[in-house]
């Protein structure tokens, strides 16, 4: 399986907007599940939000009421549009596709298995 490329990140100041990107082949497959992480530095990986196949999500605290995650299945594309970005959204974001119940997908417990992109990088300074 191809891993999923991850694109989009970028500079910005406290309460800017960026929109990442993800293209991968998954969403040729059934109960697919998709999600976007993030790291810093010597911080365990954070899941952000998922979206399964049939459109419902997930947000993590962090990520609820600024993020929103959505998918384009004709461009093969996952999205993150985040807005009200502060210091702490400045992070790796990754993104991971897979299959996954439903119920599990917006647990915020999952993640593919698949390993780690390259990642995109966001950084938000004050």
């Amino acid at each position: 399986q191809v891993q999923p490329v991850e694109s989009g990140g970028g500079s910005v100041q406290t309460g800017g907007s960026l929109r990442l990107s993800c293209t991968t082949s998954l969403f040729a497959e059934r109960k697919y599940c998709m999600g976007w992480f993030r790291q810093v530095p010597g911080k365990r990986r954070e899941g952000v939000a998922t979206i399964t196949e049939t459109g419902r999500t997930y947000y993590s605290v962090s990520a609820k009421g600024r993020f929103t995650i959505s998918s384009d299945s004709a461009k093969n594309t996952l999205y993150l549009q985040m807005d009200g970005l502060k210091p702490d959204d400045s992070a790796m974001y990754y993104c991971q596709a897979g299959w996954a119940a439903e119920a599990f997908c917006l647990s915020g417990r999952w993640s593919s298995g698949n390993g780690w992109g390259q990642g995109t990088q966001v950084t938000v300074s004050s």
